[in-house]
């Protein structure tokens, strides 16, 4: 258990939190949300001991051992990939170099045989002879193959060493895990990993995330931060959202009898509690929703941007056609003989194991990049309207936001414009901000209002969700679901994609994949898995 008594923290005149007086127990997984800037990995900082609060104090019981996810992807650079997972555990880490000690002197005297003898001791109560075991096993989980298990830290690539240092959090099964991100970078074989390991573990999780997916299917709780305080529920992400969306509806309903408001709250508790997706949760989960009341659930004060796309002209019967597209980066075949038509309203996911590919894949096809060999041909009716995965070119600029969207629209009135970029939550003095100085999420919102602006019949966004809050995200998952048009798209957002696609696409060395079907059936298929493994030359997937 891990508990906090009055924690107050504000920086200047900002205050993120005041009075926070919060208890997490253990064998619940708590997804600790809130907007951008609200907190919420500072709070995992205070928990942890790395930042001391204001006011207030954090009780961890003297025995518990805490892990968290190390955000440092060179701290370990020197040591191999298995010792990098077992340093999770200090303790026996330390247990472990200290015998290592004792046994390599010359002159070993009685003293260090008794010293040795607990050591030995108190590493078998540690289940010591297993880490070794244990470390690999996470590490496989995660995708690292066994081959590189005893290679350098400073050897891995970025996305590898990021799987590591997750391993090295979960490792030993400690008593308390924080989690910061934990998804970022991992493919949907490794979520699906971690999200089973997650809801087998029965100790406390506290889990910052933007994954909607992820968070309904590890959390019991959700931890929101919201006007300075912190405010548990019972239930996951989407019990939350649906919650204060149902709050803030039933608050404008004023005339509407409180007999009828609670009708309608008992039906929804229903719905929800008779769908809890995990074993862990199910039983958690109903008993405190039985309990809740029309006075529990309160609406939220985020503001979630107005995302709608719109197609200036309906696309005719020739949309795009791709002929054996083939591409190599630096001599890695990224992807073999692409051949495939899209059709109207078809909501296409590119997907890879290699994320290169994708990216590739929609430069070729938007005139960015050119195939080693292979043709593509765009139907005469379409106007596709593009998001890049780098979009750092666009705000290589001295203008405000105002003349910044200007510049992508036909209406140039600056009224239109600031409506424009007050419903994508730039408001007042926000749109006259300079556009070099955006967040990576007011970027991507930027972009977002330019393709809005084209009108084009063809979406195609590659990871729209990087660097977005929930809201953000939220909104454009409902913008692409109501598109009427045709779209190709990427992201690494699993609940994004099973939502929107109706037709996966996934490029491999070996040519590609095309099957009609959710994401969610293209991931849990056997057949489809058998033939993934396959295609990428590998035994099995994660």
């Amino acid at each position: 258990m891990i508990s906090t008594s009055n924690v107050s923290l504000g920086y200047g005149k900002r205050t993120l939190f005041e009075d926070v007086t919060i208890k997490f127990s253990p064998g619940n997984c708590y997804g600790l949300i809130g907007a951008n800037g609200a907190g919420k990995s500072t709070f995992l900082k205070i928990l942890s001991g790395e930042i001391d609060p204001n006011t207030g104090t954090v009780d961890i019981p003297a025995k518990m051992r805490l892990a968290i996810l190390k955000q440092n992807h060179y701290e370990y650079d020197e040591y191999p990939v298995l010792q990098t997972v077992i340093m999770g555990h200090k303790r026996l880490w330390d247990i472990m170099n200290e015998k290592d000690a004792i046994y390599a002197k010359e002159d070993f005297s009685e003293e260090d045989g008794m010293r040795a003898s607990e050591l030995e001791a108190e590493f078998a109560d540690m289940e010591g002879w297993n880490a070794e075991y244990e470390a690999g096993e996470l590490l496989s989980g995660l995708g690292i193959q066994p081959d590189l298990h005893y290679t350098l830290m400073k050897d891995l690539g970025g996305n590898e060493k990021i799987r590591v240092l997750l391993a090295q959090a979960l490792f030993g099964n400690p008593d308390i895990l924080l989690l910061d991100e934990p998804t970022n970078h991992l493919d949907a074989e490794s979520i699906m990993w971690l999200e089973n390991f997650l809801d087998n573990f029965q100790n406390t999780v506290i889990v910052v995330s933007h994954d909607r997916h992820f968070l309904d299917a590890v959390c019991t709780h959700i931890a929101d931060i919201d006007y300075g305080k912190i405010q548990l529920y019972a239930g996951n992400y989407s019990f939350w959202y649906e919650s204060s969306q149902l709050a803030s509806k039933q608050r404008t309903d004023a005339n509407r009898k409180t007999e009828d408001k609670r009708k309608e709250l008992q039906a929804f508790i229903a719905r929800f509690s008779a769908n809890a997706s995990k074993s862990k949760q199910a039983t958690s989960r109903a008993k405190l929703l039985e309990k809740l009341t029309l006075e529990d659930i309160k609406p939220s004060s985020r503001k979630y941007p107005y995302i709608q796309f719109k197609q200036e002209r309906e696309a005719g019967n020739q949309l795009l056609q791709l002929d054996n597209l083939t591409k190599s980066n630096d001599g890695e075949l990224l992807f073999k003989d692409v051949t495939f038509t899209v059709d109207k309203k078809d909501k296409i996911a590119i997907i890879s194991r290699n994320d290169l590919a994708a990216t590739t894949f929609f430069k070729i096809v938007m005139g960015e990049a050119t195939p080693d060999k292979g043709e593509y041909k765009w139907g005469t009716t379409i106007s596709a309207a593009y998001f890049p995965k780098d979009n750092s070119e666009f705000f290589n600029v001295d203008l405000n936001l105002v003349d910044w969207l200007r510049q992508f629209s036909a209406e140039k009135d600056e009224s239109f414009i600031r409506g424009f970029l007050g419903r994508m939550l730039f408001s007042g003095e926000e749109s006259l901000k300079k556009a070099s100085v955006l967040s990576g999420g007011e970027k991507v919102r930027c972009m977002l209002s330019r393709m809005m602006l084209q009108s084009g019949n063809m979406l195609v966004l590659d990871e729209p969700t990087n660097h977005l809050d929930l809201e953000s995200i939220t909104a454009l998952n409902n913008g692409l679901k109501e598109f009427q048009g045709s779209l190709l798209f990427s992201s690494h957002d699993l609940q994004f994609v099973d939502t929107i696609a109706n037709r996966i696409i996934e490029l491999t060395p070996k040519g590609i994949i095309d099957k009609r079907m959710s994401y969610d059936e293209y991931l849990t298929n056997d057949d489809i898995k058998a033939l993934r493994a396959q295609m990428y030359g590998v035994s099995t997937l994660v």
